[in-house]
């Protein structure tokens, strides 16, 4: 079985907790507007990407410098 990486498990943690806070917030807040609500929404799930890319990176550094010291 293949084991699931650590940034793999962070990384849909918080998707799922931006995709919860925005389901149960987005819709009750009246004082901005549909796009900037959808601007929010999409910057947060950038910011996971982001999280997810430099968390697969710096697993992929600690690997080849694990590699190299053997």
């Amino acid at each position: 079985m293949k084991k699931i990486r650590k940034s793999t498990k962070v990384a849909v943690a918080f998707l799922i907790y931006v995709s919860a806070t925005a389901a149960y917030l987005l819709p009750r807040n009246t004082e901005i507007g549909r796009s900037e609500k959808y601007f929010t929404l999409a910057g947060a799930y950038v910011i996971v990407a982001l999280l997810w890319w430099v968390l697969r990176k710096k697993e992929r550094l600690k690997e080849e410098n694990r590699l190299e010291k053997k």
